[in-house]
């Protein structure tokens, strides 16, 4: 609920253009096997993300399955609609055309949404870019995506962060950097939390690693399995190579 009330102040500002950074990405590396940080993901987006972001392509009982999650815990605690099945596809109640008119743009289905940009890295960075900007009308900017229309939905749990200047003195002492060109060192982020939410560093940082996790896990639930399979398959094709070639040889060797 306060996902979508933060998304209907948006609708009461103009629409700015966004545009995308080109800054470094922070590395994430998916664990699909583990279980926990996938079941931690999937709780995180249904109480903050599925208000306006829906994932139309996936069904609740294809994530309970593969999440070791029972159906009846599923419908419980992640399932908040009471006409929603377990076999429903996991959708919101947003109406397209009202989205569009409070928004000016729909907000996407993040179903695909890794795989459209090519890796994981590219959401774990953005969830960890959020920062104060009072310019902005819900007083909060993205170092990656600059000028996006999204609040940060995760500010009770991480906190305000803002940027920090970095000063660079000369031999005298005299010269420093202006702090808004300068807020990325070693391809890290120059940005601090003073208004702390309810989270640590640390403990926000697992969220938006396990959120990136579920979200990696649902562009493709398939990604496991298909590449069981292929490995066998290999084994299959190197296997039957060694006979294919001796038994080619046999039948050539009169030719030679």
């Amino acid at each position: 609920m306060r996902v979508l009330i933060a998304f209907l102040l948006v609708g009461m500002f103009h629409t700015v253009t966004a545009a995308e950074s080109t800054i470094p990405l922070l590395p994430m590396t998916p664990d699909l096997d583990d279980k926990a940080s996938l079941q931690r993901g999937a709780k995180t987006y249904m109480n903050y993300c599925l208000g306006c972001h829906s994932l139309q392509y996936q069904r609740y009982e294809r994530t309970a399955n593969d999440l070791g999650i029972p159906h009846e815990l599923m419908l419980e605690h992640l399932v908040f609609d009471p006409d929603t099945r377990i076999g429903s596809l996991i959708e919101n109640s947003m109406a397209l055309s009202s989205a569009k008119a409070w928004f000016g743009a729909v907000p996407p289905d993040l179903t695909l949404y890794t795989s459209l940009k090519g890796t994981p890295d590219y959401l774990y960075t953005y969830l960890k870019s959020f920062y104060a900007d009072p310019a902005r009308p819900l007083g909060v900017n993205n170092l990656l995506f600059e000028n996006v229309g999204m609040p940060h939905v995760l500010l009770d749990l991480q906190g305000l962060p803002r940027k920090v200047c970095r000063t660079k003195l000369e031999a005298d002492g005299s010269t420093q950097e202006p702090c808004d060109t300068d807020v990325i060192v070693d391809g890290r982020y120059m940005l601090e939390v003073d208004d702390r939410g309810s989270m640590s560093p640390e403990e926000y940082d697992q969220v938006a690693y396990d959120l990136t996790n579920f979200l990696y896990y649902v562009a493709e639930p398939t990604r496991q399995e298909r590449e069981r399979l292929g490995t066998f398959v290999l084994f299959f094709l190197a296997f039957f190579f060694v006979f294919t070639y001796l038994l080619g040889r046999e039948y050539t060797k009169e030719f030679h």
